[in-house]
């Protein structure tokens, strides 16, 4: 299955998407920050990346727009999983480069369908 980026600040929600991902036979890599998750993207290229928006520094809808314009890592595709529920969040991470956008608490099923549909599987 593909390697997987959670780029999130919440221990917490990697734990919990880390599971997720194991559990559907996914391999998973982990960044706290922005910053992080843009080197991290571009050492390991990562078959997929689960973006966070509200972190510390670099926000997720910064970080998802540096990653979809560098020629080097814009073959990613970026699901942008966040609290943030507003149409115009999930519109704005759509124009940074997302290609989809998922609301925490996260479904289990729509996760992985989102995933899907992503990696093209």
């Amino acid at each position: 299955m593909a390697r997987v980026l959670i780029v999130d600040d919440s221990p917490t929600e990697v734990h919990a998407l880390k599971g997720i991902l194991e559990k559907n036979g996914h391999s998973v890599l982990s960044a706290g920050n922005g910053e992080e998750g843009i080197a991290k993207a571009k050492a390991e290229l990562p078959e997929l990346i689960l973006m966070d928006v509200v972190m510390p520094g670099l926000n997720g809808f910064q970080a998802t727009r540096a990653l979809s314009k560098d020629p080097q890592t814009q073959h990613i595709p970026i699901i942008i999983v966040t609290t943030k529920d507003q149409e115009t969040d999930r519109v704005w991470g759509l124009r940074q480069g997302a290609k989809d956008y998922v609301t925490k608490p996260v479904d289990e099923s729509e996760l992985v369908n989102k995933m899907n549909t992503a990696l093209g599987a």
